[in-house]
């Protein structure tokens, strides 16, 4: 990458950093980027761990930078807007990780300045993570385009319309906590057949993980991989059964419907 696009990281927290990180180790020099934190001694370790400069004033970190990436909590979002609305220029992209918060919101303080909201999830803290993005009403292929290569710095990225996006926070959003509930889970089980918690946690840890690169590598589905594994009448289709009985598919598909409905709920 020869001239990255100048970046400004409203937030420095948990998924602030990682991003600030992945830029780092994606072509960006730390001169390319700039953080904004309020808290004094998260920015100073920041800074110290990063090298980009980190500021306290939103305002002064976006002046001047291509895009704005704001990863500030949800209740965070509106004493933001007030401080930086003035300093957003209309040739700037606004790029929102904050969940639930509609484009509609900042677009009603930043005016025809273009937004790009974006649905990440935690595996982005380690560069695999997994973000849908919806553009604004004045957001074109190239401001998508950008947001796009921010984001894919800590993972991939699928286009969608806004509307989707609810359906992407139950998915892959909150995701990462279903798979982490079905490893405790597995972790009990491990405990009770009588392997140590150190067993345990490794099996289970390194199934869950590699479960997963076969999903990502192979391109086959969820569906086939399954029945490659259970043979039938073997012990794989015994426990099956068992969660077959107890309507596992079906429990999923009703938690990820709630999800999707708090999303909802959460962002009218």
């Amino acid at each position: 990458m020869s001239s990255p696009p100048t970046i400004a990281v409203l937030g420095a927290g948990a998924m602030g950093s990682a991003l600030a990180r992945g830029l780092l180790g994606n072509g960006w020099l730390p001169g390319d980027l700039i953080l904004a934190e309020v808290v004094a001694e998260r920015a100073a370790q920041v800074e110290a761990e990063l090298g980009c400069k980190c500021v306290s004033d939103p305002a002064e970190a976006v002046r001047g930078r291509q895009a704005v990436v704001v990863a500030v909590k949800p209740q965070d979002i509106e004493t933001l807007l007030e401080q930086v609305a003035a300093a957003i220029m209309p040739d700037q992209v606004v790029i929102t990780l904050a969940a639930g918060v509609r484009i509609e919101t900042l677009e009603n303080a930043l005016g025809k300045t273009p937004v790009v909201r974006v649905m990440p999830n935690t595996p982005a803290l380690l560069g695999k993570g997994i973000a849908g993005l919806a553009g604004g009403t004045f957001a074109g292929s190239s401001d998508m385009n950008l947001a796009r290569m921010v984001m894919e710095a800590v993972g991939e990225v699928v286009e969608l319309q806004e509307s989707d996006l609810d359906a992407v926070t139950a998915v892959s959003g909150s995701g990462p906590a279903y798979v982490f509930a079905l490893a405790e889970s597995m972790t009990e089980a491990a405990l009770r057949l009588g392997l140590s918690a150190e067993v345990a946690r490794e099996l289970v840890n390194y199934t869950v993980l590699g479960a997963g690169e076969m999903l990502v590598r192979t391109g086959q589905s969820a569906a086939h991989l399954r029945r490659q594994v259970a043979s039938p009448g073997g012990t794989t289709a015994a426990a099956l059964a068992v969660m077959k009985e107890g309507g596992f598919s079906e429990l999923v598909i009703r938690a990820l419907e709630a999800a999707n409905a708090r999303s909802i709920e959460l962002g009218g």
